[in-house]
């Protein structure tokens, strides 16, 4: 080969490796810093504390750890005898309070037939005593109304459709009204929110198409994006004890972006999928218009 010959092939050479690189630099550049996607997302869903409304002996567990329950179905019950005794109780109370009440109304209402013959201070005792009756009734339907939502809540049951989860709890365990006793993972809440770099914000738009992808897996769950959060902590200020700025001095030269949540809706999520709550997941927003799956 000529010396000519060579150089140029050598300058051609050169050429197009000098584009190749330029070309993948670019291309790394705009997928690492100008695209939005992110390594750094989670599934999500509202957890909800299990907690009794009233204080007893656990006498039924009707679920087990892990278990899906629909909406409404019965959790566990506790010490129905117990608070049926209350309810019956107060149903007592309530129907002696009424034979009273109808008493009084009679000696009240002869007491005013017999208009000459008593006295009007005797009259108006008549007429306080089936008013106060009629008062102490009212109290005590009160009482059996409680009672009655007493024994309603005495079967715990599931708020919506979910999943029990971490549940210890067991027939003769002692459950106390306002303490969590398990939690349960409202399934129809689950969501993923993808941590994007502030950099990157300006091109995600509610309603884009989103790509998911579960860490372990490879198919691909298609959604959309949701919202977008307001603000995040401001590690850089806190509130001083006379509720004035408190400002870091220092400033670091080095400042990465920060992370902005995304919240991305699951549109069908693929039988094959377990969408855990907490595991972590690769998000892909894509512009609108691109062949979202809404």
């Amino acid at each position: 080969m000529k010396p000519a010959l060579r150089t140029t092939v050598r300058i051609v050479v050169t050429v197009l490796m000098l584009a190749a690189a330029c070309v993948a630099a670019h291309w790394l550049w705009q997928y690492y810093k100008v695209e939005p996607w992110t390594r750094n997302g989670r599934i999500r869903a509202d957890t909800i504390q299990i907690t009794p409304d009233v204080t007893g002996l656990v006498t039924e567990v009707d679920v087990r750890d892990n278990q899906r329950v629909a909406k409404g179905e019965r959790l566990f019950v506790i010490d129905h005898p117990r608070f049926a005794l209350a309810r019956e109780q107060a149903a007592a109370n309530v129907r002696q309070l009424d034979i009273q009440i109808d008493q009084a109304r009679r000696e009240n209402a002869r007491n005013r037939r017999l208009t000459d013959l008593v006295s009007n201070e005797a009259r108006e005792e008549s007429q306080m005593k089936v008013d106060n009756l009629l008062a102490n009734r009212r109290q005590a339907q009160a009482a059996l109304d409680t009672a009655d939502l007493n024994l309603t809540r005495t079967e715990v049951r599931a708020p919506t459709d979910g999943i029990v989860s971490n549940i210890e709890l067991q027939p003769g365990d002692y459950a106390t009204a306002g303490h969590p006793v398990f939690a349960f993972i409202d399934t129809a809440s689950l969501r993923v929110e993808g941590y994007f770099e502030e950099t990157k914000i300006s091109r995600i738009h509610v309603g884009d198409p989103v790509d998911v992808i579960l860490m372990g897996e490879s198919t691909v769950i298609h959604g959309h994006v949701e919202s977008i959060s307001g603000g995040i902590e401001d590690r850089d200020t806190v509130s001083s004890p006379r509720l004035l700025a408190n400002v870091n001095p220092t400033f670091n030269w080095v400042r990465l972006a920060q992370r902005i949540p995304v919240r991305a809706r699951l549109d069908v999520i693929p039988a094959d999928i377990l969408p855990i709550a907490g595991r972590t997941v690769t998000v892909r927003v894509r512009p609108a218009g691109t062949g979202g799956h809404r």
